[in-house]
């Protein structure tokens, strides 16, 4: 299911949310241009789980930022930017956009770490935003979960359009992260081979559910729905 938008209002303009997005966009046309020299700056900047724990320096650290924006093809950062744009403008205006910028980044740092506690002796680069999308779709869950969400539906050879509520749609969407999680063996510390971080999506989707209540900028438990009671 590919959502494409939400029927959620928002009251101001997304401009963190805008700005992360441009962001990605910029680095990935730099990266295009990198030819041979690609895989030197992917080394550089992106997480390696090994090295972030066998490493005496300090400047690794700043991979766990610097990973968030490098991402490994077209597809990676489209769908990344694309999962942004549809749930992040939501928590944005709901946090305020300064509260925005650390839940975000603090989300992605945690679902790396998350993942390096489940491959710690990988030496392949682990890098995307979607660590910390993963958070923002947890706080959207709690926020707005009666929030209705156009996704486009494969259905043989044909696509459909249809109004599915947040609740159901991010639940699906965990549910496949343990599913494939847990299936898939690029996750075992043994592996050779690049893949999805599924781990960091799972770890980075329950960071933002439990950080959300954190940075709120307003304490009023009430939340915001569109739609009808029932979910």
């Amino acid at each position: 299911m590919i959502p494409l938008k939400d029927e959620n209002p928002t009251k101001t303009i997304p401009i963190i949310t805008i700005t992360i997005i441009l962001i990605n966009i910029l680095v990935f046309l730099y990266e295009l241009r990198l030819g041979d020299q690609l895989e030197d700056k992917i080394n550089q900047f992106a997480v390696i789980p090994y090295n972030l724990i066998h490493s005496n320096n300090p400047q690794v650290l700043l991979t766990l930022i610097t990973s968030l924006f490098f991402h490994g093809g077209f597809m990676h950062v489209f769908g990344n930017m694309l999962y942004l744009w549809v749930f992040g403008n939501n928590i944005e205006d709901r946090l305020g956009s300064f509260r925005f910028i650390f839940f975000y980044l603090l989300c992605g740092v945690i679902a790396t770490l998350g993942y390096i506690i489940t491959a710690s002796n990988l030496e392949i680069p682990v890098l995307g935003a979607s660590g910390a999308i993963s958070g923002v779709l947890g706080a959207y869950i709690l926020l707005y979960p009666r929030a209705r969400i156009l996704v486009l539906i494969p259905f043989f050879y044909m696509w459909r359009i249809v109004k599915i509520k947040a609740f159901w749609f991010l639940l699906f969407w965990i549910l496949l992260q343990f599913l494939y999680g847990t299936t898939s063996h690029v996750l075992l510390e043994t592996t050779e081979k690049g893949g999805v971080a599924w781990f960091a999506h799972i770890f980075g989707f329950f960071t933002g559910m439990i950080l959300v209540g954190i940075f709120l900028k307003n304490k009023d438990p009430k939340i915001i729905d569109y739609g009808d009671d029932n979910l």
